[in-house]
């Protein structure tokens, strides 16, 4: 009898024992106390050199600095972005794993495509990392300075002038925007990413373009593209002479830009999407990181995750109507 109790209590222990272990390698256990422990991927669904891809470098610097482990910066590119964000979808929710994307972007995609996953219900946001109106700028050739000019030599020419942009994404959307409200009509030609994008436009293959003003602004200040104006709802003090476009004849109200957010897989315990969003509220806001993207018109955000997921849940009702009330769909 003692020998089976003891069997018994031994077996009793060992279950308990696994029961523990299985319950600490779960998925939302507690995380431990010095996360991260080893390496942090964030995923970039967009070629190098755009807006996303920036940032990311910027950021993972800084907290690579801070928490002793590096963080890389992964190019995953394809389907305006949805490839990289479905690698982030799938990926195991451990907190190793982030996409650092256009939200717009992101919240435009179940309106436009079929996707294999569902970015509000397989993913989850951390914060908003910055937002940068759209530049709405020209090749110098374009003979326009004024959006009621560029209007006027649209709708003198339609569909005539060039738009490249990734077709299905947030710059696309803002040129279908200002042909809803100016009357005008122009040929969409798809590329890779905003890298190439403006590529075209600075070099002359294509004619205007709305893109992030992060990435604009230096071709602006070497003179490959003719600035027109901004699409934020005030003037940016860094562009104090740039109107607005919703400044422009019927184009009240206008409003777009690169809402640049971070997301994590759906149920990364929410310790770590806490310390990861405190962590990223300090690096936005240190003074040579505030200046640095300040300067070049992108305004460090930093929010509580809860406030990102209302505006990316917002920005997507938003996108959806515009989306039907235009008839658009991806060819």
């Amino acid at each position: 009898m003692k020998t089976k109790a003891i069997v018994a209590s031994v077996s009793g222990c060992v279950a308990m024992l696994c029961l523990a272990e299985s319950y600490a390698q779960a998925p939302g256990a507690k995380p431990a106390a010095n996360y991260p422990t080893r390496p942090v991927r964030i995923v970039i669904p967009y070629p190098p050199g755009g807006t996303s891809d920036i940032l990311a470098r910027l950021i993972g610097v800084k907290v690579t600095e801070a928490w002793g482990q590096q963080f890389i910066v992964e190019n995953r590119t394809g389907a305006n972005g949805n490839i990289g964000a479905e690698v982030v979808a799938r990926a195991a929710p451990d907190g190793y794993t982030y996409l650092l994307t256009d939200i717009g972007n992101l919240s435009i995609a179940p309106s436009v495509y079929k996707l294999p996953f569902d970015p509000l219900k397989d993913l989850t946001t951390v914060t908003i990392v910055s937002y940068s109106p759209h530049l709405l700028t020209v090749h110098p050739s374009v003979p326009v300075k004024t959006t009621r000019e560029l209007i006027a030599l649209a709708k003198a020419n339609p569909g005539k002038l060039n738009y490249p942009t990734g077709l299905g994404g947030a710059p696309h959307f803002a040129g279908m925007l200002f042909e809803q409200k100016a009357g005008v009509k122009w040929t969409y030609i798809g590329t890779r990413g905003g890298a190439d994008s403006a590529r075209m436009v600075a070099s002359g293959e294509s004619d205007l373009l709305f893109l992030g003003m992060l990435q604009t602004l230096p071709h602006v200040k070497n003179n490959r593209l003719k600035l027109i104006a901004v699409s934020s709802e005030k003037r940016v003090p860094s562009l104090p002479d740039t109107p607005t476009v919703g400044e422009g004849p019927g184009l009240a109200g206008f409003v777009t830009g690169s809402w640049q957010g971070i997301l994590a897989p759906a149920r990364v315990p929410s310790e770590i999407i806490t310390k990861f969003n405190a962590e990223l509220a300090r690096v936005l806001h240190l003074p040579d990181m505030k200046e640095k993207l300040t300067s070049q018109g992108t305004d460090p955000v930093g929010n509580a995750p809860q406030d990102a997921s209302k505006w990316m849940t917002g920005e997507h009702a938003r996108m959806a109507k515009l989306i039907k009330d235009t008839g658009f769909k991806l060819e």
